[in-house]
This record gives structure tokens, C-alpha cells and sequence, in this order.
């Protein structure tokens, strides 16, 4: 191989992205990790639910995942891949071009937030999406849940396992009837009216103002449209939701892992599906290996050829 040639590029370098390159780099295989450096997660200043690494600042699993890369030689660039051409090669930001033999996207997604003032600076601390990454740091206090879509009041009597203090802010997903009956059975209360502002003071969400009024919170909990960072993935005739289990696209040699195709995944899921991922990429390299061997050893007898087809 040569100096930009490598068995796998990785492109994202989040936990799914990291996960799946310390798995390949163990696998020994030669690996490059391409990474923008811009994590949904990098507003939150701890990150949960992540057994053994509960309660730690989402950068500082980076740092870690990295330097544990670095024993395997798997090399980590700062960078943005602007283009991903069939074969494959890889063009990024600075000018340098990459080759691989196996691609694997671990891009993540950005979330579309509604705009309501006060919100952008409140998302990751006292805005956030998910409970049970956020949930227990505000047990029992005043928290709010933001109407966006039609699951918003399930988000809210979810919310309501954290608090005996909930406020569900209709916005625009008013409850109908019967959402009314179970809100009022679990306690939670119904703002009605659009939310125009969200409150803050010290850097911290103090309220939430709605129909003429402001409602004192601490937390707001909201679900968000995902977007996801594709477009790779979808330059190279990727359709989404066209994925196996093991992040395996129906584009022939590549492989996808994290947010980018599972928005809801958690850090620690995300982690599992990019190990998961190189597994499975792995095995297809040594099928490629494997055919490989036998042409130059002497080409394929039936047997052979059967017991190679058996492997895909």
C-alpha cells in the first residue's frame, strides 16, 4: 500500500467511528479516521449511561478512544471528506487524497431546532432530548416538555419518571382529549399556547414563556427533527434505511454506524454498532483476502469457488 492507500477509511470520529477503528486496527488492518470535529454531543459537559464511563465530558472520551487507536497505528486526520468517489478515494478539505478498499460513515446528525428564542443557547445543557441521558441531573425539579410532533406527549409522561413537576407546553402539537385525560392522570400539567422565549439568567433556563406568561423550569425536554450527515453516503447511491444489522449499506463495500442511520442511538449504542460494523467489514476483507490468495495461487477449483460464494 502506499503512503494514502488504506485498507479502511473511517470517516467520523465519534464513539461509532472511534469504536469501529479500534476494532479494525486490532484486526490489523491499516485504518485512517477522518474527522471534522464537530460531535452532536459537544454542548452537553457529561455524557451517561455509558458503563465505566458514566458522568464523563464527551471529549474526554475522545481523547481516550484516540489515544488507545494510536497503540494499534490507526491514523487519526483533522479534516473534513468533501467528496467519496466509487473504488474508493476520498478527496478532503486540505487537499489530500485518500484510497480504500472499505468505507465505513460514521457522520452522526444535527438537530433541526425550532425557532424559538433562547433555545439554541440553552440545547445540550438545559435543553436537551433525551431523559435518560439527562434525566436524573434534574430528578425532581421543575421540567418542561416542548409540543414539536405528535410523540411529544409520550416524550412528557416519559419525562415524568424524573419528576413529580412537569409541564407539558402544547406549542405546536396541542394534546387531544384523551392525551388530556393521561396527562392529568400522571399529574402533568398543560400549558396551552405557542412558546415564544426561552428564559435565562447566569447561563442558566429559569422559564419558559407561553401564551402571555412565564412558567418557571429548569429543564426543557424536546424532540427535534434529526438530519443526518449523508451525503456521502447518498453521493455513492445510497438509499436511506437500505442497511443490514451489522451497519452493512446495499452499497457494495460500505459500512455504516451510528447516528448517520440510527438517530436515537445512545453514545454507548452508537459505540456497539461501530464495533458491530467492523466485525462484519472485516470478515469481508478477508473474503476479498481470501480470493484474492487462491487467483494468485493458482486461480479457483469448484470447490474453492463454492466455499468463497458460501462467504459473503
Amino acid at each position: 500500500m502506499t503512503e494514502n492507500s488504506y485498507d479502511v477509511l473511517v470517516v467520523g470520529g465519534g464513539a461509532a467511528g472511534l469504536s469501529a477503528a479500534l476494532m479494525l486496527g486490532r484486526a490489523r488492518r491499516r485504518v485512517v479516521v477522518v474527522d471534522g470535529g464537530s460531535p452532536r454531543n459537544a454542548p452537553a459537559s457529561h455524557m451517561h449511561g455509558f458503563l465505566s464511563r458514566d458522568g464523563l465530558p464527551p471529549s474526554e472520551l475522545l481523547e481516550i478512544g484516540r489515544a488507545e487507536l494510536a497503540g494499534y497505528g490507526v491514523e487519526v486526520v483533522e479534516d473534513r471528506v468533501t467528496r467519496l468517489e466509487p473504488g474508493f478515494t476520498a478527496r478532503l478539505g486540505r487537499g489530500r487524497e485518500l484510497t480504500a478498499r472499505r468505507v465505513l460513515v460514521a457522520t452522526g446528525v444535527h438537530d433541526d431546532l425550532p425557532d424559538i428564542p433562547g433555545l439554541r443557547e440553552s440545547w445540550g445543557t438545559d435543553a436537551v432530548t433525551c431523559p435518560y441521558c439527562h434525566g436524573y441531573e434534574v430528578r425532581d425539579r421543575p421540567l418542561g416538555v416542548l409540543g414539536t410532533e405528535p410523540g411529544s406527549v409520550e416524550h412528557a409522561l416519559l419525562v415524568r419518571q424524573w419528576s413529580r413537576d412537569v409541564v407539558y407546553f402544547a406549542h405546536t402539537a396541542p394534546p387531544s382529549e384523551e392525551d388530556r385525560e393521561r396527562l392529568d392522570a400522571r399529574g402533568i400539567r398543560v400549558a396551552d399556547g405557542t412558546v415564544t422565549a426561552l428564559r435565562r439568567e447566569d447561563g442558566h433556563l429559569t422559564g419558559i414563556e407561553a401564551g402571555g406568561r412565564i412558567v418557571p423550569r429548569v429543564a426543557l425536554f424536546l424532540r427535534t427533527r434529526t438530519v443526518p450527515h449523508d451525503e456521502l453516503l447518498r453521493g455513492l447511491g445510497y438509499v436511506a434505511g437500505e442497511v443490514d444489522a451489522t451497519g452493512k449499506t446495499s452499497v457494495p463495500g460500505v459500512w455504516a454506524a451510528g447516528n448517520v442511520i440510527d438517530a436515537r442511538a445512545t453514545v454507548i449504542i452508537a459505540a456497539a454498532q461501530g464495533a458491530a460494523a467492523a466485525g462484519a467489514l472485516n470478515h469481508d476483507l478477508v473474503t476479498e483476502d481470501v480470493r484474492r490468495a487462491v487467483e494468485s495461487f493458482g486461480g479457483f477449483t469448484p470447490a474453492a469457488e463454492r466455499a468463497v460464494a458460501g462467504a459473503r
